[in-house]
């Protein structure tokens, strides 16, 4: 867990190791390999890690299913509605398939956020204060469920906040201020 203040760089660091920022010194690495720096910077989409938005960011057109599969266009159809109900299931939302994202409780939209980032089995799931737009009780079930989902799919969650009732389900815990560690 990422831990400080508004403006600290956390959602910075989450950004650069999705890809979806390119650092302007040092290096990113994933399991000892380079994926930004020292002349190299991986695609998104050639980076093993999946990405839970504080929005949520669901497409308000499409569906819970739709949603969940969008990073699964190119499988076949049968393969893609299997990995759909797995995830479903996963974060105990298959008798809500069919409702948009209007349709949902803020809890349950990001569920759906989370199984979407989970669809193409990811070694690293980034959450961006993901209990951020959540009240208390709610937040609490989406950690329970994070760290159910952390056991369950053998994945490390890098998760960034300023909320300290995060702390208690972190491994491990990164201060930062004004972009630096702090010990």
């Amino acid at each position: 867990t990422l831990l400080g203040p508004s403006g600290c760089g956390k959602t910075t660091t989450l950004r650069l190791i999705a890809g979806l920022e390119r650092p302007t010194a040092g290096t990113v690495r994933i399991n000892d390999e380079v994926i930004a720096g020292d002349g190299r910077f991986a695609k998104p989409e050639e980076r093993d890690v999946g990405i839970v938005f504080q929005d949520f960011a669901l497409f308000p057109h499409l569906d819970v299913s739709e949603n969940i599969a969008f990073g699964i266009q190119d499988l076949p159809a049968d393969e893609r509605e299997q990995r759909v109900a797995e995830l479903l299931e996963l974060v105990d939302l298959q008798s809500h398939s069919e409702r948009m994202p209007n349709q949902l409780s803020g809890g349950q939209q990001q569920r759906v956020a989370i199984a979407r980032a989970l669809i193409n089995e990811p070694e690293i799931l980034l959450a961006d204060e993901p209990t951020g737009n959540l009240d208390q009780d709610t937040g609490r079930t989406i950690l329970d469920e994070l760290t159910r989902l952390k056991e369950i799919e053998n994945i490390a969650i890098v998760a960034v906040t300023h909320d300290e009732q995060l702390l208690e389900y972190a491994d491990r815990v990164v201060r930062l201020v004004d972009g630096e560690i702090q010990p």
